[in-house]
């Protein structure tokens, strides 16, 4: 049996997306800045996947900029943003994705900001009165915080984030490359200044997303080189990546309760399982809180073991896909900078389960035998 349990790194596209996609594959290939036929229906059909998009996140299409992916977006938001207004002053956390962390690195690195790393308590939450701390001291800002952590689970709540930052007139991003399809984004009614969005975690191609940039603020071109997305971003358009975008994020709001029910019901199940079959079994982060969680990422904490080294390693030959690791050990080792954020012990191995629409009971229950097989093994090596 194959199990495939990384969805937080990436998933498997749908056939409807593929269906979607493939004429733009095969026969519709105009350049859509050609202004021959071939080129403007090309151009329509990005225009309607971009509508489509701001339609389901309740926005203007002149709001979507399409990028890349995730990374991209955010480096466009954060590096831009900090020119066009003058920032000097970076709030985030260490739990951000690197694309966040790296970029704010550089940008204090070149001299340009003052990046401040936000407490965070051992389940992962930030502490909101420390931000709201900071603003009041601090002028020009720029608060990067991510809605969903894409290895512990944890939920931050952008709603009340986005009001203490117009409160203090800070610009305020979040990375929600992983709630992205997976809860509703409703950016008329967030506080937000960027968001973004990568059409490979939630069953679209790699290699595309988006960044929301709020009509209120104006920020300069990323990339130069053409006119291309209204100026802001130089390249020709990957067209068949944007019309597979569009119809995954579409697809995931006509079916997002019911695929939310159903992945929870397996992220439940192998919660159980793992607390039955496995002594000392814990949870990293606030992944294992079914209330209020990303609902597709668990982090399981493994008892200290000779077996955690090769932990990933043997369920890989087991047919288990997973990811992990464990927090960083005083230099010794270059662990997970979330885990080791929170203070997770070094010496207990780390597995991160996601899941998507497409998991099942059986899978989970194959995962968390062939763990406990692993573990009971090497004990008795």
């Amino acid at each position: 049996m194959k199990v495939y349990f990384d969805n937080a790194a990436t998933t498997p596209l749908d056939q409807a997306v593929i269906d979607e996609m493939m004429p733009f594959m095969v026969n519709h290939f105009g350049n859509p800045s050609s202004i021959h036929s071939h080129g403007r229906q090309v151009r329509v059909a990005i225009e309607k996947s971009r509508k489509r998009v701001a339609e389901l996140l309740n926005t203007s299409p002149s709001e979507i900029f399409f990028t890349s992916g995730g990374t991209e977006a955010d480096n466009t938001a954060l590096i831009n943003a900090t020119e066009q207004y003058g920032v000097k002053n970076i709030i985030t956390s260490p739990l951000e994705h690197h694309a966040v962390l790296h970029t704010a690195e550089y940008l204090e690195k070149t001299g340009r900001v003052k990046l401040q790393l936000l407490d965070v308590d051992p389940l992962g939450n930030i502490l909101l009165d420390q931000l709201t701390a900071l603003l009041t001291q601090e002028k020009n800002c720029l608060v990067s915080l991510m809605h969903a952590n894409n290895e512990i689970g944890n939920l931050n709540d952008i709603h009340t984030i986005g009001e203490i930052c117009r409160e203090h007139d800070a610009i305020f991003h979040s990375d929600t490359v992983q709630s992205m399809a997976h809860f509703r984004h409703d950016l008329q009614n967030t506080k937000v200044d960027f968001v973004v969005g990568s059409a490979h975690k939630f069953h679209g191609p790699k290699g595309v997303g988006f960044l929301y940039i709020n009509h209120e603020k104006k920020i300069a071109p990323y990339i130069h080189g053409g006119a291309q997305e209204r100026n802001m971003r130089g390249g020709t358009e990957n067209v068949y990546g944007i019309i597979g975008l569009a119809k995954a994020l579409e697809l995931a709001y006509e079916n997002m309760e019911a695929h939310q029910k159903q992945i929870e019901s397996v992220k439940s199940h192998m919660i159980t399982l793992l607390k039955d079959k496995i002594e000392g079994v814990a949870f990293n982060g606030g992944g294992a809180d079914l209330n209020n969680s990303l609902y597709t990422v668990l982090n399981v904490s493994i008892p200290p073991s000779d077996a955690n080294e090769m932990l990933l390693f043997n369920l890989d030959i087991e047919g288990v896909s997973v990811s992990g690791g464990s927090a960083c050990s005083s230099g010794s080792n270059i662990g997970s900078h979330v885990l080791t954020a929170i203070g997770a012990d070094p010496e207990r191995g780390a597995i991160r389960f996601s899941f998507s629409r497409n998991s099942t009971l059986e899978e989970a229950e194959y995962a968390v035998n062939k763990l406990s097989d692993i573990l009971k093994r090497e004990s008795t090596i």
